[in-house]
């Protein structure tokens, strides 16, 4: 690879702007612009040449070069052909910008560009929303993100730099992932994204009460983006104390310590696995979804929860997943040839999140429109062809090994007796239950709190799993019952 030295497919505003960056900063060599106009090919742009048609030049280029695609709003489909036919002509190093990136920011960054991944070609387009309009209500802000580290809350700490916060708290339980965020975050403002927004990192525990309290009463923040969840379905039914007291508890103390602190916006990131749960995770979610929709019916109306389904690529998810076991070898694993599951792309699911923040629910419950649920088996033939692997040819096996503990064939986005309304915006739907019953949440988290926190005075009660279930299954009936269970 010549380092350094660019191939940028595509000669309108986004690849001009990442041309001036690389230019600017000193960051390589611009060998030719890439275009389909006939009025841009043979002209020169920022003293580079414009080459054209694309897969006309494409035999006369330097293979060793990069080549960054820059096409807003290119179909899948289409970045899926240009892709393939960049591999077959020899380019090894082949970059894009992220649609969602082309369309939060008013300027491209080579910073913002990465490799291209099997989850740009899934799924469907991304919707395209005014973010500079979007984000305005964040300006000047003070923003809180929690689970920051993980693959949503590291997509919105990147897509909150572009909303000009005052202050942008990244706060994490692990310090790798948390180190990892804010350097790529400083990489980013060093190319003058989010240059004035003052980055601040921040290692806690959010299973302490007494800390939120006092942290939540010295940031003085105005907006708080809950990310920070255990999710791992069978993982979490093995540890099904833990679940509720990392997701739950952790809403509950959160939610009391913004209300006492006067936080006037809080936004919840919930799950389709929350609608009549069948597993302790599930439940778990459901009742972080009852926390802060008591808030919100409670008069705080900037509380509200966004509930959607699973994102492709995210850490621990059947893409990377599915990604790792194609470069080894195999066998693909799959649960079930019946399995379904709901996507949307992170940058996606954290837009329009971001749209939901700002955004008056008269329920304070969002809902992400999903499309339609995808089999399994379905998004691994893709991720093969991705790889130019024909499973016919036996170059990889398929194994299917039967679902695992706490898991469903597919998933539900809303109960039966929750009613779905369109709001202004696209994708982004409004849940109201017909006859909602709120849930005695005193009663309930005392109930539950000897169980995950020790209490001398029930010492028997704490980690107890059959008391746990026992308990829960009063307020959600669907969780499954488990004999087998141990103890503790």
């Amino acid at each position: 690879m010549r380092q350094g030295h660019y191939y940028i497919i595509g000669a309108g505003f986004s690849g001009q702007a990442i041309a001036r960056d690389i230019l600017h900063y000193h960051q390589g060599e611009v060998l030719a612009f890439l275009d389909n106009d006939r009025q841009k090919i043979g002209t020169e742009i920022q003293g580079i040449p414009v080459l054209g048609p694309i897969y006309g030049a494409l035999r006369s280029l330097d293979k060793s070069a990069q080549v960054l695609i820059a096409i807003p709003r290119l179909p899948k489909n289409e970045l899926h052909q240009l892709y393939q036919t960049l591999i077959e002509h020899g380019f090894k190093h082949i970059s894009i910008l992220p649609s969602a990136s082309q369309l939060l920011t008013a300027t491209g960054s080579l910073a913002l560009t990465r490799e291209v991944d099997p989850a740009d070609f899934l799924g469907r387009a991304p919707i395209v929303l005014d973010m500079q309009k979007t984000l305005a209500y964040l300006q000047g802000k003070r923003v809180l993100v929690t689970g920051a580290g993980g693959s949503i809350g590291s997509e919105l700490s990147r897509q909150l730099l572009l909303a000009e916060c005052q202050r942008l708290y990244i706060l994490g339980h692990g310090e790798n992932s948390i180190y990892q965020l804010d350097k790529e975050l400083k990489k980013l403002q060093a190319t003058g994204i989010g240059s004035n927004t003052q980055v601040v990192s921040v290692i806690g525990e959010l299973q302490d009460q007494r800390y939120i309290d006092f942290l939540l009463s010295r940031l003085n923040v105005d907006m708080i983006f809950h990310c920070a969840a255990h999710k791992h379905v069978p993982l979490m039914e093995g540890n099904p104390v833990e679940v509720i007291k990392n997701n739950a508890f952790v809403v509950h103390f959160l939610v009391q310590a913004a209300l006492k602190n006067k936080v006037p916006h809080f936004t919840l990131i919930s799950t389709d696995k929350a609608v009549e749960p069948f597993n302790v995770y599930g439940v778990s979610k459901a009742l972080s979804e009852e926390i802060v929709l008591q808030a919100h019916e409670a008069g705080h109306e900037g509380f509200s929860l966004v509930r959607f389904g699973n994102v492709l690529g995210s850490r621990g998810s059947i893409i990377p997943l599915f990604k790792e076991q194609i470069i080894t070898g195999g066998p693909l694993t799959i649960t079930h040839k019946d399995m379904k599951r709901y996507f949307m792309t992170i940058p996606e699911a954290v837009s329009l999140v971001l749209l939901a923040g700002g955004t008056q629910s008269k329920t304070g419950c969002y809902l992400l429109e999903m499309g339609e649920s995808v089999r399994i088996v379905d998004l691994a033939m893709q991720m093969l062809e991705f790889y130019h692997i024909d499973p016919k040819k036996d170059e990889i096996q398929i194994v299917y090994t039967g679902i695992r503990p706490g898991e469903k064939l597919d998933e539900k986005l809303y109960a039966d007796d929750e009613c779905i309304e369109e709001t202004e915006y696209r994708r982004l739907l409004n849940i109201s239950a017909k006859n909602r019953r709120q849930i005695d949440l005193d009663t309930l988290m005392s109930e539950l709190s000897p169980i995950c926190f020790y209490d001398e005075k029930h010492e028997n009660m704490y980690r107890n799993r059959h008391i746990l279930r026992k308990i829960l299954q009063k307020y959600y009936k669907n969780l499954e019952n488990k004999s087998d269970e141990p103890e503790y």
